[in-house]
């Protein structure tokens, strides 16, 4: 299973991170985390790389399902949404919601599952309209 779910624009990086926020609210997920992995790795180890952006996305009522299912599923959230540089693109890349199925085996994430992963696709597909 692929786990991730990928589009690549022709958007440069400041103005697509602003997009997928968009994109993501049109779809009821808030961004609860963000790392600035790039910056990061900078201050720390001195390291450069292109830009890298880990934004952590919920969707509260789908959080709030899943954890009613299986409280242990707080280690898979929130859905983290990358977004970085490569090769003069963007590519936003976000957590296929089917892992959460296939770690748990806990047949009652399925639905939500479904429900993430469809408004994800329609967040990323938007982004590529």
């Amino acid at each position: 299973m692929d786990y991730g779910i990928t589009v690549t624009l022709d958007t440069p990086f400041p103005e697509a991170v602003g997009l997928v926020r968009e994109a993501l609210a049109d779809q009821g997920f808030g961004v609860l985390t963000e790392i600035d992995v790039q910056a990061t790795l900078r201050a720390k180890l001195g390291e450069e790389m292109e830009d890298y952006l880990i934004l952590g996305a919920c969707n509260p009522p789908l959080a709030h399902r899943a954890l009613a299912a299986d409280r242990r599923i707080g280690l898979l959230l929130p859905c983290n949404v990358v977004v970085r540089t490569a090769d003069d693109r963007t590519v936003v890349e976000a957590m296929n919601p089917q892992i959460m199925v296939q770690v748990t085996e806990e047949p009652e994430l399925a639905a939500v599952a479904d429900e993430a992963t469809a408004r994800l696709h329609k967040a990323l597909a938007a982004l590529a309209s």
